[in-house]
């Protein structure tokens, strides 16, 4: 799953969240990227993020999931006012296996993952050998196909 905040205290707003996932009983924090710092995309006007990705293991199906998250960034402050805004938390649910899904509240594997360097960076750096589950190809193959696009990502040395 993908984290990312540019409000607030970024970097703490980030560990909570890390913490708050692995207090929940139904979810184990397995591994963890580096955190980086990355330029909004879209709303251009805003602060920049600091962006992570974890791997979690867990019971709950992934429109649980879902509802655990919503609450967790509800807990932490997200205005949900303008879309692609600044935001104090912002979780995202990348991959689930190899599950394909279509909903109006869900679509796995994330729909835009494959095309920002800010989430496939992280997501390399910890499960770089997954395969996205529509092309097959590999997600460091992936990240190396965006590599002409020029998306800056730094790691964060806060």
């Amino acid at each position: 799953m993908g984290l990312g905040a540019n409000l607030g205290d970024r970097m703490k707003n980030l560990d909570r969240a890390v913490e708050m996932i692995g207090g929940d009983n139904r979810i184990r924090v397995l591994k963890q990227s580096q955190t980086y710092e990355t330029s909004p995309i879209g709303l251009a006007e805003q602060p920049v993020f600091l962006n992570r990705v974890i791997e979690i293991a867990s019971e709950l199906m992934p429109c649980g999931l879902l509802k655990v998250f919503r609450r967790f960034e509800d807990e932490l402050g997200r205005q949900r006012d303008t879309e692609n805004g600044p935001r104090t938390l912002d979780l995202d649910l990348l991959l689930y296996h190899n599950w394909i899904q279509y909903s109006h509240s869900l679509q796995l594997p994330h729909p835009r993952m494959v095309e920002r360097r800010f989430v496939l960076v992280p997501l390399v750096e910890i499960a770089g050998e997954l395969r996205n589950p529509h092309s097959g190809n590999s997600l460091s193959a992936c990240l190396d196909a965006l590599e002409s696009k020029g998306q800056e990502v730094e790691i964060f040395r806060g």
